[in-house]
């Protein structure tokens, strides 16, 4: 073999080692200079504004896409007509299912600036809104200056190749390895030959079956059709594009000074009002029955006043027994008397032997002796019915049949679901008469109306009742709920939603400032409770800004 051929055998051996070098990283797609994440490159796009409306145009594959939003809420106008003054001469707009609007654009295909004019007509209002759109350049093929240096391409471009083509990155980073020394221990062995052929086996043998799935090779392309997504930019601000904002429903609201209530975070409940709740108790306890229905009425029964849910039987003790027949027989023998009395009296009358009034006093004493041995037997037959005392949805019911009810213990509560009230104690002094509002747990928020505040002190705390408004069918009673009232002190701030506030990476509130159309930037403040759905803004952002007050959260999750 020439001596010449050294050199190429070496050169094609480093292509080798540079191919088989990094296959061990390629789990992770860690290529040296290629393991950065190449920039995202948008679509062309421009915008443009006007006091009432926002408006965005994308340029993508030959098309105008146009996102028209109301500019203080960010709400979506799909009811409006879009004219263009274009480089191709004038064009409407056509409205597009996802609520944007498409006009051609072939011009957008070719690199340049272009100044497109847009009018926009809605609610009976025209704007006008230049954009300035600049198509760039496609990037320039890679070029190389000498032998070398394209030797090297080709062999990084050989190695990128087969690494993606690979689907067992380890295997092959370490066949190239061991083939590498095979070939320098050869190599100082005088074996050139031996080691050439054992490289020209290997280049040969390259299998191309190992392709490496998701790949193609060659530069890194943007995604189909040039389509954007939402990040978090180097200066910490969001870049969200028209498209992700709709689908993820960001609406924003332009913030006001105002003088407001300090308001006070209470603790309370949910309780039936007394006016339109009850409860069913036994008065003498017994023997617990259901009513002539057969059944019990179950949970969440509607019932009305005077309605009898179930009969209870008083229990009679052996000695109540024993006394009571005794008390009956005694009974028994005086009717036994005054009967044969009544029917003396009755012969001897006519004769004038006994007087009327004789014989009507001795039928009055029988009538009193029999109605009393009917209420003797009447309490061992007759049990007490329990009736609903009002109109009302079974709340709690404790029946089964054949239980002992004691006198005084609860058997049913009845309840009207659209009449609750909020009991709150309150450990501060409030501003009494006036409204407040309630937060449940999942967030919604309950209006009160003020009834009245007790002077008894419960814990160190005062009670306080207030009237839920439009209490929704799932509350329930003894559901505890947070209760905001006023106090009597006055703040000036910015009112916000309470959804605006969401927490940063150190636990501090955060809203999001819609800074231009496709732009957001977290703004640090600090609030205080002011009602349930809302919170005050004391300080970090002032009056004029566009704050987000729907979406928040998933902007906040943007990397």
């Amino acid at each position: 073999m020439p001596v010449s051929f050294v050199p190429a055998l070496r050169a094609v051996a480093l292509a080798l080692g540079l191919w088989a070098s990094p296959a061990a990283a390629h789990e992770g797609h860690d290529h040296g200079a290629e393991a950065s994440a190449a920039p995202t490159a948008n679509a062309p796009r421009g915008a443009s504004r006007s006091e009432a409306f926002e408006l965005v145009a994308i340029a993508r594959n030959g098309r105008l896409s146009l996102y028209l939003d109301r500019a203080g809420t960010n709400e979506p106008v799909t009811d409006a007509t879009v004219t263009a003054e274009t480089p191709e001469g004038p064009a409407e707009a056509t409205p597009m299912p996802d609520g944007s609007y498409g006009l051609p654009a072939h011009w957008s295909t070719h690199a340049g600036e272009y100044e497109v004019l847009f009018t926009v007509t809605a609610g009976g209002k025209s704007d006008l809104f230049p954009i300035s759109l600049t198509v760039p350049e496609p990037p320039p093929p890679p070029a190389s200056d000498d032998a070398w240096a394209t030797s090297l391409a080709a062999a990084h471009d050989f190695r990128r190749h087969i690494e993606e083509a690979d689907p067992l990155p380890f295997a092959v980073g370490g066949a190239g390895f061991l083939l590498g020394v095979v070939v320098t221990l050869l190599m100082r062995g005088r074996r050139r030959v031996p080691a050439a052929a054992l490289v020209v086996l290997a280049l040969a043998l390259a299998p191309k079956a190992f392709a490496h799935e998701g790949h193609e090779g060659g530069t890194p392309m943007a995604a189909p059709g040039g389509q954007d997504l939402a990040r978090r930019l180097p200066d910490g601000a969001i870049f969200v594009p028209k498209p992700t904002q709709r689908v993820l429903a960001v609406r924003t609201v332009v913030t006001a000074s105002d003088t407001l209530s300090r308001t006070v975070e209470l603790p309370g409940r949910i309780i039936p009002d007394p006016s339109a709740s009850g409860v069913v108790q036994s008065s003498v306890g017994g023997r617990l029955a259901p009513p002539e229905s057969g059944r019990f009425p179950r949970l969440g029964t509607r019932v009305k006043k005077g309605e009898v849910l179930a009969t209870v039987t008083p229990p009679v003790q052996a000695v109540d027994v024993s006394d009571m027949r005794q008390r009956q027989g005694e009974l028994d023998q005086q009717i036994a008397i005054i009967e044969r009395r009544v029917e003396r009296y009755r012969k001897l009358a006519p004769g004038g032997a006994v007087s009327q009034v004789q014989l009507d006093d001795a039928l009055a004493e029988l009538k009193g002796l029999a109605d009393r041995r009917a209420a003797l037997d009447a309490i061992r037959q007759h049990p007490e019915a329990l009736t609903a005392p009002v109109d009302g949805v079974i709340a709690e019911a404790s029946a089964v049949a054949g239980q002992m009810a004691s006198p005084g213990v609860q058997v049913f509560q009845i309840v009207e679901p659209s009449r609750l009230w909020v009991e709150a104690l309150s450990f501060d002094a409030l501003a009494t008469g006036q409204d407040a509002t309630a937060r449940l747990a999942d967030g919604r928020t309950l209006r009160l109306t003020f009834m009245g505040a007790g002077l008894a002190d419960r814990s160190q705390a005062v009670p306080m009742h207030f009237a839920v408004q439009g209490a929704p069918p799932e509350l329930r009673t003894g559901q505890f709920v947070t209760v905001l009232a006023a106090l009597d002190a006055q703040q000036t701030g910015l009112a916000l939603p309470r959804t605006s506030v969401v927490r940063g990476g150190n636990g501090q509130s955060l809203v999001y400032e819609h800074t231009a159309p496709e732009r957001f930037e977290p703004r640090e403040v600090r609030v205080e409770p002011l009602d349930a759905g809302r919170v005050l803004v004391v300080s970090g952002i002032a009056p004029g800004k566009r704050i987000v007050t729907q979406g928040a959260e998933l902007l906040n999750q943007v990397r």
